[in-house]
């Protein structure tokens, strides 16, 4: 018998130690609290000791919650739940209670025993979550209706964007070639920059000779003076041309006319020629057979301008030689000028949409996704096609002109 008592006083140590424990009258008079209950109640256990249970009641806990947990025990039934209780210093604490009505010999209720464990931690975790999914979802809420809006706008600019595209495509021939003279201008910055190139060595030359025209004022020597003034006039002859031959690319053809096509790829090799030397770019041009063609000289140079420019763009990461292959030969009744470069080639996934107008893969400031369409344009109104796949090293562009039958 002895026995059984130290293992029953050992049992209870046991869940004593480990768990929060209290024991109230059938009137819910405290009657016992162990040291885990003084700990996490703030209250001593002379304090608690004859006290109401309702000492640790919350205020903000519902009656109905109550009048649960009473109605269960009062039936002779273990009540379990998860209670808020309040601290001694207004703490907050949640404890997963489990209240045991204890039955006298007669199967009556002596009293009950109230085992409890903190899971504070594990509740304000949870409303912490729940906080956080609520922000959460008020925020997805609020990005899906941005999203909505954002896609009615974008629906909307598509459209008109469509409109504009189909009434650009209805335009007569007078407003496409209104169209090509503003693709021009959108170039002309290149040209500039081509013109700086090409006229910063005569400038420097210039600088020069105007020295020795000093020295040789000074030091009265005539024939000196008649040779650098010889020099700087056939230097500033060739600036003059360099302007006359910019001036001839932007001239715009009223009618078509017969002209062989390496013309036209020359005006442009030499329109791009100050950018190319600039950024290291070498062209390797050939001439296997041509004829005439029958259309305008300057748009196919700002055609070929369009393929040069976008290849000097597509190589500017490249780190080994950068280099263009222009070739010219017949095929068919077609004159073809294939145009390569090493820039890597273009992606597979737009390949399909590079001639669209206004699709572009630059940035706004570098580029307006007209170029590929224009080129498109001008080719067709030639009776040609344009045409582009990947090869080893980058893209290559095929343009197929019909040629004029000498017979």
């Amino acid at each position: 018998m002895d026995d059984i008592k130290t293992r029953f006083r050992q049992y209870q140590d046991a869940i004593e130690a480990s768990n929060i424990v209290s024991k109230t009258d059938i009137n819910g008079i405290i009657t016992f609290v162990n040291d885990e209950f003084c700990k996490i109640s703030g209250f001593s256990r002379e304090e608690l000791i004859g006290a109401n249970h309702n000492i640790v009641r919350h205020p903000d806990v519902p009656k109905k919650t109550f009048k649960i947990l009473w109605d269960t025990i009062l039936a002779k039934k273990v009540h379990k739940s998860i209670v808020r209780n309040l601290t001694k210093d207004g703490k907050d604490i949640y404890l997963n209670t489990t209240i045991i009505p204890i039955l006298d010999p007669n199967g009556d209720i002596e009293e009950f025993v109230a085992i409890r464990h903190n899971v504070t931690d594990v509740i304000n975790l949870n409303n912490e979550l729940l906080k956080t999914k609520r922000e959460l979802e008020d925020l997805n809420q609020n990005l899906e209706n941005r999203v909505k809006e954002q896609t009615a706008e974008l629906l909307n600019l598509n459209q008109n964007l469509k409109c504009l595209v189909e009434a650009e495509i209805k335009k007569n021939e007078e407003k496409t070639q209104m169209l090509f003279f503003q693709s021009r201008l959108a170039s002309m910055g290149e040209m500039i920059a081509n013109i700086a190139h090409q006229w910063r060595q005569p400038l420097n030359e210039l600088s020069i000779m105007l020295f020795r025209f000093k020295e040789a004022f000074l030091a009265q020597d005539s024939s000196r003076f008649q040779t650098d003034y010889d020099d700087s006039k056939r230097i500033i002859k060739n600036m003059s041309q360099t302007i006359e031959d910019f001036r001839n690319f932007f001239a715009i053809n009223r009618e078509k006319e017969l002209f062989l096509p390496s013309i036209a790829v020359k005006n442009a090799m030499k329109m791009v020629q100050g950018t190319y030397e600039k950024d290291n770019i070498k062209i390797d041009f050939s001439i296997k057979d041509e004829s005439e063609v029958l259309g305008f000289n300057s748009q196919l140079s700002q055609a070929l301008i369009i393929l040069l420019s976008n290849a000097k763009d597509a190589m500017k990461d490249v780190n080994n030689e950068k280099a263009v292959t222009i070739s010219i030969y017949k095929q068919n009744k077609f004159v073809v000028i294939a145009v390569g470069d090493n820039g890597g080639g273009i992606k597979d996934e737009i390949m399909d949409r590079i001639f669209e107008p206004y699709f572009t893969t630059k940035h706004p400031s570098s580029g307006t996704g007209i170029g590929l369409y224009m080129l498109k344009m001008i080719i067709e109104n030639m009776n040609g096609k344009v045409s582009v796949k990947n090869d080893r090293f980058g893209a290559c562009f095929t343009i197929k002109i019909p040629y004029m039958d000498k017979g």
